[in-house]
């Protein structure tokens, strides 16, 4: 099994990283933690910086959508989403979101993978790891079978992403989602459990540690 909360400490050698005693999953370089209502100045504030940068790979918020914080704190209280914030791991600061969206049970066991990284924090190896982690999460932790992720064509970043995590091509979808304001194709790209396990990434790893934990937060 992946070591646990005992090894924080260590990983930190003693220093105060802000929410790492919260972390879900902890990487080499990230971790992941829920969102609580003091992260909304700055992830709001990645958000703005980063909105260009964003924009053309994400639906247009409709009219009396809340902001992304007040819908990201919203779906803690859902039992279908998992969403968790990405942060740095020698600092704590928030770098972006990866999510399990749609999670359904009974013959299914499935749901749709979701992430965005801050474009201070982009094409760095950051995003890698953290999807590495959340996939993880919802074979290990969750017992799901199947994680599916849709992606644009012309999103080379994120298609290179989801090829280095060992998703399989499965087909396009024409005009799948509303994004940016169009409705787009998108690539759909899948995830079983047994490819999961069969390249290895379900075996312990000294670059994989798992905290589970009630700690406080720092």
């Amino acid at each position: 099994m992946p070591r646990r909360a005992r090894d924080v400490q260590e990983l930190t050698r003693g220093r105060r990283v802000r929410g790492l005693t919260r972390a879900v999953d902890i990487g080499t370089t990230v971790f992941l933690r829920a969102p609580i209502a003091s992260d909304r100045e700055e992830f709001l504030a990645l958000r703005r910086a980063s909105r260009r940068f964003l924009a053309p790979w994400e639906p247009r918020p409709e009219p009396g959508d809340a902001d992304p914080f007040t819908r990201l704190l919203r779906a803690r209280r859902d039992p279908h989403h998992v969403r968790l914030l990405v942060c740095a791991r020698a600092s704590g600061a928030i770098m972006g979101a990866v999510a399990l969206n749609e999670i359904v049970r009974g013959p299914f066991q499935s749901c749709f993978l979701g992430y965005w990284i801050g474009h201070e924090f982009a094409r760095r190896g950051f995003m890698t790891e953290a999807v590495a982690l959340i996939v993880h999460h919802a074979f290990a932790r969750l017992g799901l079978h199947r994680v599916e992720a849709n992606i644009i064509p012309k999103n080379r970043a994120s298609l290179a992403l989801i090829r280095r995590a060992g998703f399989r091509h499965e087909g396009l979808a024409r005009r799948y989602l509303c994004i940016a304001g169009r409705w787009q194709d998108h690539e759909h790209w899948a995830l079983t459990v047994e490819d999961w396990h069969a390249r290895g990434a379900g075996r312990p790893s000294q670059r994989l540690l798992a905290h589970r934990g009630g700690a406080r937060v720092d």
